[in-house]
């Protein structure tokens, strides 16, 4: 398949503290958030410095990936368009179609998808090129790659580093909770997102040897009575504790760099979980920096027209109604 352009997608985030606010209200017009939430989310973000590190740590990515596609001769332009903050997708797509280009590959940062994770992204992209009488772009995007032997690699190394500072006898006591973020169960049937999560955990698992390991899910939110999946990370480090581990490692890998969600429902509220219930707490880092990624990345993109959905799918996301 011959194109012409790259287009990244993400969710975005607050680059400094006096854009926090305005960025909470943008989401509240694109999401049903109720008050309380947002208010919530505020003070979460304030609580790590009023800003977020995912677009610092998307750029650097979209930077690597350019510069490891150079190597394998390809040179076409990578843009970066966020659904929530700056870069717009609005304006990203703008400046797709000034540029004349005709045919694009769409790599959305979600490692399992939903449609909350997924095809919210793909839907968007279509909804910008209606409004900007674009709809001739062609984006098709990426095939699922949650269980890519490199993506299982990247985050096993990652979990390695964590566990480097310990003694041995510390990492025999040790147990592995792998983490993403719960969505209503409604929704994660009709996606096979939870079997994707605990398949990656599984190959991530099996790739570090004899670690003992559960799954948890967190930073669960909406209406209170519609199930959500679970266990959350709050039960699973208590089953933990009560089993004889004194060290929990967090890996969080349905995170694909910082953000709030890992920065605070982690670092700080899991963190103090953990130290409740009488288990030391490490975490592992995300793996969006880490060079097995972005040459998965790169190979998935170089792999040929069989890799790609086609841009029916960009069809489907936007009549697809979310029960």
């Amino acid at each position: 398949m011959s194109f012409d352009h790259i287009l990244v997608i993400g969710f975005g985030g607050p680059r400094k503290p006096e854009e926090l606010k305005p960025f909470l209200a943008r989401l509240s017009q694109e999401l049903p958030i109720p008050q309380a939430r947002l208010e919530e989310v505020l003070r979460h973000y304030q609580a790590v410095g009023g800003s977020s590190p995912y677009h610092s740590c998307v750029s650097r990515f979209v930077r690597e990936l350019e510069a490891r596609l150079r190597t394998l001769g390809i040179r076409v332009p990578l843009f970066l368009g966020m659904r929530n903050w700056h870069p717009f997708l609005e304006e990203v797509v703008g400046e797709i179609k000034k540029r004349g280009l005709k045919k694009g590959i769409g790599v959305v940062l979600a490692p399992h998808r939903s449609e909350a994770s997924f095809d919210r992204y793909v839907r968007s992209v279509a909804q910008v090129k209606a409004r900007l009488s674009a709809e001739t772009v062609e984006t098709h995007y990426l095939a699922s790659w949650h269980s890519h032997p490199l993506f299982i690699q990247a985050q096993a190394s990652q979990v390695r580093k964590a566990l480097d500072p310990l003694s041995r006898t510390d990492q025999e006591r040790i147990d592995l909770l792998f983490c993403a973020h719960s969505i209503p169960r409604s929704m994660a049937e009709r996606a096979k997102y939870a079997e994707a999560f605990t398949e990656s955990s599984r190959l991530v698992a099996r790739e570090l040897g004899s670690f003992k390991w559960s799954i948890a899910y967190q930073s669960r939110s909406g209406n209170p009575r519609e199930p959500w999946l679970g266990p959350d990370v709050g039960a699973v480090m208590e089953g933990i504790r009560a089993n004889g581990s004194r060290y929990v490692l967090v890996v969080p890998i349905g995170f694909l760099c910082d953000n709030v969600e890992v920065l605070y429902d982690l670092d700080i509220e899991a963190r103090d979980m953990a130290g409740r219930v009488g288990l030391a707490y490490l975490r592992a880092q995300t793996v969006m920096e880490h060079p097995s990624f972005v040459k998965m990345m790169a190979a998935l993109i170089k792999i040929g027209t069989d890799t790609y959905f086609s841009c029916k799918e960009e069809h489907k996301a936007m009549t697809r109604q979310e029960k």
